[in-house]
């Protein structure tokens, strides 16, 4: 195979910097490594062969391929020395007049037919280019950190990038072994973008009191099917990180309510309580592990009053079926009696307005998320509302932890957890398919390798049901009064028409 890019340099020898080379010269490119503090790019390509060295050592690299390697990664201490590259690609500090200026240098540098790239997170790959004589001679090529594990590079067009570029560079993700996909000039790019739902809609959750921070990792990750929870998750990246991103994208995008950001990680943010690597951020960790605080138990009750589940709930039959398995005594009048447990089960709504709308007694009256299919999660989560009776919480705790599975209650809030989150996830995915700036197949290929969900968004939302996640979202807006939950078209229109999220337009 003959590799796109024969020569690349790389202006950057940090992390980023370091991953691309890597992975550059393993796709069979000659690899020339440039920073501009001093004795950086050493460190870097010496890094580069211990890491070689390591990989030799474990038995996935033999002798003759370490040395190849390792001979193809040179450090250079002059931009002047970048002449004979067919791409450079830069991975320098996120400024945007930095940046100008190095490619303004490096027009003047390297041949008129060789092709230039930003690995820009954040900034835009027009407002870069802009400075340059040939603007569509250079384009966006964002990995993930670490680069050699993450499969995933976003190949970002600016206004006036060559469509050529962009094919040569997603064909060298391909050699790299990296999935390309291919964007517009949006800010956040697709995974960036896409991810602003489960944090900022989590951090809402935990801002309205919902509940904690470690009850609503467990619910996402055990309902839901999340590897890490959206406060796991902000540890791990850390907030010097995540929380200025936050705020970029809902600036970039003129104060676009669905991205809000948060109080909560401002405050943490000043206070420098970051995450792992402060040793201290949601969680406290000792030796890079997270404490968690135990679950408390389930209550042990002796006896259950009767049961009356609303006529309206999600899944009523499933529900029925299961609460009968879980040995509970069902009332099948029109309304409740006097002494039994309530039962609604809502999307979107609060457990307070279904009461108050159904004309129920909401001391006796508790919710149950079943979005999900009760036999596909791990955990259950039911919701009071602010008049229910402890008593009654407790009957409907015990009585769903009967079989063993995890119970979590929660206060109210519309749409539970699970079904926010969600709900919010597939919104912002469907909008940026009806913003064009991607297609629905990079978008959940983009999301899922780079984020890690269980599903692309789109795929999510099918999962789901795209009718359903609209209920959601209309009662959402309903109950908050607030724009961010106001349904994207492309949601819209293929759930009125009952059509796949992923299905593009003739």
């Amino acid at each position: 195979m003959t590799v796109q890019f024969s020569n690349v340099g790389i202006i950057g020898a940090g992390a980023m910097g370091r991953g691309i080379a890597q992975i550059a010269a393993q796709a069979g490119s000659q690899v020339l490594l440039l920073d501009s503090f001093e004795g950086a790019a050493v460190r870097g390509r010496d890094a580069l062969i211990a890491q070689w060295q390591k990989l030799h050592e474990k038995g996935k690299l033999d002798e003759t391929q370490r040395d190849a390697l390792s001979a193809r990664v040179r450090a250079v201490d002059s931009m002047q020395a970048l002449a004979g590259c067919d791409l450079v690609v830069e991975a320098v500090v996120e400024d945007l007049e930095v940046k100008r200026q190095l490619f303004r240098e490096l027009e003047a540098v390297v041949a008129p037919s060789a092709a230039l790239a930003t690995n820009t997170s954040s900034l835009s790959v027009t407002a870069i280019a802009a400075a340059m004589a040939q603007p569509q001679r250079m384009a966006g090529f964002h990995f993930f950190n670490p680069v050699p594990l993450m499969k995933v590079v976003e190949v970002v067009a600016g206004f006036k990038t060559d469509a050529e570029l962009c094919r040569q560079l997603a064909t060298y993700a391909s050699q790299m072994g990296h999935t390309a996909v291919q964007a517009k000039d949006t800010p956040g790019f697709v995974v960036n973008h896409a991810g602003r739902g489960y944090g900022t809609e989590a951090l809402r959750i935990a801002g309205e009191g919902v509940a904690d921070f470690a009850t609503i990792d467990r619910i996402l990750k055990d309902q839901a099917g999340f590897r890490l929870g959206p406060f796991e998750l902000l540890d791990l990246t850390a907030l010097d990180v995540s929380h200025p991103v936050m705020e970029s994208i809902y600036r970039q995008y003129y104060e676009e309510p669905r991205f809000r950001p948060s109080v909560i990680t401002a405050q943490r943010l000043a206070a420098g309580v970051l995450g792992r690597k402060t040793g201290e951020g949601f969680y406290r960790y000792v030796d890079g592990v997270a404490q968690q605080v135990p679950e408390p138990p389930s209550p042990a009750l002796e006896g259950y009053p009767a049961l009356w589940v609303s006529p309206r709930a999600a899944r009523r039959p499933d529900l029925l079926k299961l609460v009968h398995t879980l040995g509970a005594q069902l009332e099948s009048g029109a309304t409740p009696s006097s002494a039994a447990l309530i039962l609604v089960a809502p999307l979107g709504f609060d457990v307070t307005t279904v009461a108050a709308v159904e004309r129920l007694d909401a001391t006796r009256t508790v919710g149950i998320d079943l979005m999900v299919d009760d036999a596909a999660t791990k955990r259950r989560v039911l919701a009071t509302n602010p008049a229910t009776r402890h008593d009654m919480r407790e009957i409907a705790h015990a009585l769903f932890a009967r079989d063993g599975k995890a119970v979590s209650v929660i206060r109210d809030s519309g749409g539970f957890v699970t079904q926010r989150v969600i709900g919010t996830i597939v919104n912002i995915a469907a909008d940026m398919c009806q913003q064009q700036v991607c297609s629905p197949a990079d978008l959940d290929v983009a999301v899922k390798l780079g984020l890690g969900y269980p599903q692309g968004p789109l795929a999510m939302g099918d999962l789901y049901g795209p009718t359903n996640l609209l209920e959601v979202l209309f009662n959402l807006q309903t109950v908050y009064g607030d724009p961010r939950y106001r349904p994207s078209p492309w949601l819209r229109r293929r759930g009125a028409l009952g059509l796949s999220l992923t299905h593009p337009e003739a």
